[in-house]
């Protein structure tokens, strides 16, 4: 498969989504501010379209549990869930300008670069991705047509194909290995230091309550998990699911929606039992085709793509277990129905080194766009990490009880203390010694147990401290039957996650064109389904005969639910077709005056610009139909004949 689309002209796109108000950079009139935007009226639609979709089919079909969590978290919240600690990236600077760059970014712009100078020597085709942005180019690396030996073009894509594997002294070891400078000003950089990417703030009017704006909608769901399970009637699997604000603050925002501070997120947690993980609807998806790239791939420096059906790769265990492998299908089949193109779409396995702190497996769907394959959605396993660290955290058991089918008698070590003794010993950290030992594991307590019967003591280390467990504070350490008929147990979690920004972002890329009448004749060949206005409605002139019949028109649209916009400009026709084309508006509607005489009216559609002419109530019903993905234009055109010209004059 080939990544690449040949003579992609993002400055053209970048031109239209700004002068048609999708999104533009926010705060601009105070000189703007990286990484943070504002949508337009049809960015806004087309991201509530695209909710609209994610919701019915992962909400709805899944029949998850929706919640709307506060952003505003507490600082222990994501002290415990280890954000505090470990949500951060490599940074680097310019030794002399003091210029910022991300360090594994920079390390793939100059590599790209040098790889790129080297084709250009060789005469092979470069992908050249053009950028109006001034500051853009300064954080990109100049290509130079320099040859490069094939060892080091070897080397060089062996680095790239594994550049998310890579700890900051070992980015740090490259630039120096490979002389990596700062791309604009040729200067030396920095050691790579870790930056955390939350926000601080604070709660309340004292400052003592620290906290952060959330990086993920995630910990709220965590935090509600017995809630939820009350909820579902103690049943399980089930799957929480959040659409909200994140907060990221980005080392180095770029690429426009891929790479912002403030963001949209819909995440989604879904709650098995650990020993099956299991899908009860594998079977319809097991015979899916995916394009995937393992881990075991990237290691040994190559990017292929293997296309294998996802039942194939959760039996060879390339998939960990058939809920992940259930989930990257589901997300592979919301992206394609919202208009991303599933050639431009591969599932990559994240290698050991870039797995988040909470994940065991991780799976990110990447889209292809004109700066290359971007993360678009995370699919992770993330174990029973978070019920468990905030379960330890708060003394709150967060766990799922299930009453056994058959008693299960099992033979245990059980360690019983001296109370009359050990209070007196340990006193005030007798409690927290005592829980220590209820909550050691059967191994543990093993070994525990043979340093016991050999020495007559262990030792045992609590909040950093060391104990002596001696003979005389245990009344009993042996093996003992016990009989179960309540199974308890933490939950793991797969979270697909979504980024609806960098989603908006590819599927704009994925649907543009221009006509071949000319560069300035851009096209958004939305799907009905997520287009911003589903129906544009164009009276042939200003002539008041027209009103009454726009106004019957658009009264019926609106009646069945379908977004519509009135164009009653002096434009011509096609130049009011050719502005909403650029909307990505899927069908037209003209008034005539033959509309006038037998309530008739034309159809266009976008793409094809053919025409039908059917009677008001027809075309309405026509065009609710296709919007709602009940029938199609192809099948509309050859069931109604096409329309040629009007048959009655002014």
């Amino acid at each position: 498969m080939s990544a690449i689309e040949p003579a992609f002209n993002r400055p053209a796109l970048e031109q239209l989504l700004g002068k048609r108000f999708f999104y533009a950079p926010a705060f601009s009139l105070y000189g703007g501010v990286a990484g943070l935007y504002d949508y337009g009226p049809p960015g806004c639609a087309l991201q509530a379209n695209v909710l609209d979709i994610w919701r019915k089919h992962f909400v709805l079909e899944e029949d998850m549990l929706e919640v709307d969590c506060s952003i505003m978290t507490p600082s222990e919240v994501l002290k415990t869930s280890g954000h505090v600690d470990r949500f951060s990236d490599w940074m680097c600077k310019d030794l002399k300008t003091g210029e910022i760059f991300r360090a594994d970014h920079l390390v793939e712009n100059v590599l790209e670069a040098r790889l790129d100078g080297d084709k250009l020597a060789r005469n092979a085709p470069v992908d050249v991705k053009a950028d109006k942005d001034e500051k853009k180019k300064k954080k990109a690396a100049k290509v130079t047509a320099v040859r490069l030996e094939d060892s080091v073009v070897q080397t060089y894509k062996e680095i790239l194909a594994q550049i998310d594997n890579y700890s900051g002294p070992e980015l740090g070891e490259l630039m120096r290995t490979h002389q990596i400078k700062s791309p604009e000003t040729g200067n030396d950089i920095s050691e790579p230091v870790v930056f955390n990417l939350m926000f601080a703030s604070s709660i309340g009017p004292t400052g003592h309550l620290p906290g952060f704006l959330r990086p993920e909608t995630a910990q709220g769901q965590f935090l509600n998990f017995k809630r939820l399970l009350e909820f579902n009637n103690d049943r399980m699997p089930f799957a929480s699911a959040q659409i909200g604000r994140s907060f990221r603050n980005e080392i180095s925002p770029r690429e426009g929606l891929l790479r912002v501070r403030e963001f949209t997120m819909a995440e989604i947690e879904h709650y098995v039992d650990p020993a099956k993980k299991d899908h009860p609807r594998f079977s319809e998806v097991a015979n899916y085709k995916l394009n995937i790239l393992p881990a075991s791939v990237q290691l040994s420096g190559k990017t292929d793509l293997l296309n294998i059906t996802v039942g194939e790769a959760v039996e060879k265990k390339i998939i960990d277990n058939q809920t992940l492998g259930y989930f990257l299908v589901r997300i592979h089949m919301f992206l394609t129905k919202i208009g991303i193109n599933p050639d431009r779409v591969r599932f990559r396995q994240h290698m050991a080194n870039e797995m988040a702190h909470y994940a065991c497996d991780c799976w990110d769907a990447e889209i292809h766009t004109s700066y290359g394959w971007k993360e678009c959605v995370g699919c992770a396993d993330r174990s029973a990490y978070d019920l468990t660290v905030h379960s330890n955290k708060t003394g709150e058991k967060l766990v799922v009880r299930e009453r056994l089918p058959e008693p299960l008698v099992e033979e245990k070590l059980q360690l019983e203390i001296n109370k009359k003794v050990f209070g007196p010993r340990f006193k005030k950290d007798a409690k927290a010694v005592e829980e220590h030992l209820a909550a050691l594991d059967e191994t543990t307590l093993e070994g525990l147990k043979k340093s016991h019967d050999e020495a007559g003591t262990f030792a045992i280390n609590v909040n950093g401290s060391s104990f002596d467990i001696t003979k005389d504070l245990i009344t009993s350490f042996e093996k003992v039957s016990i009989t179960t008929h309540i199974r308890e147990y933490t939950p793991n979690v797969i979270e697909p996650s979504f980024g609806i920004g960098r989603i908006l972002y590819c599927l704009m890329e994925h649907v543009y064109w221009t006509r071949p009448e000319g560069e300035a004749r851009g096209v958004l060949s939305f799907p009905p389904v997520v287009a911003p206005i589903k129906c544009l409605l164009v009276p042939l002139s200003t002539n008041e005969v027209f009103v009454p019949i726009l106004n019957k028109v658009s009264a019926q649209l609106r009646r069945s639910g379908v977004s519509s916009k009135v164009d009653d400009s002096g434009a011509s026709i096609g130049r009011r077709y050719a502005r909403n084309d650029e909307l990505g508006t899927p069908f037209g509607i003209t008034v005539d005056f033959q509309s006038a005489q037998d309530d008739t009216i034309t159809l266009r559609e976008r793409d094809s610009t053919k025409q039908i002419r059917e009677k008001i109530e027809v075309v309405v019903e026509l065009v609710k139909e296709m919007c709602e993905g009940k029938t199609t234009w192809e099948q509309v055109s050859a069931k109604y004949p096409a329309f040629v010209s009007q048959e009655v004059a002014e």
